[in-house]
C-alpha cells in the first residue's frame, strides 16, 4: 500500500528528468498564483508560469527548481511536473544569471523575447537565492 503521508514527485523537462522522489509538500506558481500541494490533495491539472518550484523533502530538506513554463498534475499522491525548461537550483550559475539579467534589461522590454529573457534570468536568480536561504 502506498504511503498516504507523502507525495511521489517527478520533475521533467523537455531535455531530461531532473528529480524524482518523495516530498512532504510542493509549492508551484500558476497563472492564478501560488498553489501548495500536500499529501491527499484533490486532483489538479494546472499551467506553470516562470518561477521557482519549491519542494520540502520527507527529511525536511528544502529544494528549489527553476521552472520556465509547462504544467503539473496531481492524482492521488502522485505529482508530475512537466516543464518546458527546468533547472535545479544547484546547477544555476548566479553570476551568469545576473549578467544575463543586466543584458536583458539593457536591451529593454520592448518585445516578448526581451520580456521572456528578463523573466528567465529573474527566475534563475530567485531560485538560486532560495536554495542559499536568501529571499
Amino acid at each position: 500500500m502506498a504511503d498516504e503521508k507523502v507525495l511521489n514527485v517527478a520533475v521533467v523537462s523537455a531535455e531530461k528528468a531532473l528529480w524524482s522522489g518523495q516530498a512532504k509538500s510542493l509549492v508551484a506558481k500558476t497563472p492564478e498564483g501560488d498553489i501548495g500541494i500536500l499529501p491527499n490533495h484533490e486532483p489538479v491539472l494546472a499551467l506553470l508560469v516562470e518561477s521557482p518550484l519549491r519542494l520540502e523533502g520527507i527529511d525536511g530538506t528544502r529544494m528549489a527548481i527553476a521552472v520556465h513554463g509547462g504544467f503539473f498534475s496531481v492524482a492521488g499522491n502522485d505529482v508530475n511536473v512537466i516543464a518546458e525548461v527546468a533547472e535545479l537550483a544547484e546547477d544555476i550559475d548566479i553570476e551568469r544569471a545576473q549578467a544575463a539579467l543586466a543584458r536583458a534589461q539593457a536591451a529593454g522590454a520592448d518585445d516578448p523575447d526581451e520580456i521572456s529573457a528578463i523573466r528567465r534570468a529573474e527566475t534563475r536568480i530567485q531560485t538560486a537565492s532560495i536554495a542559499k536561504g536568501v529571499r
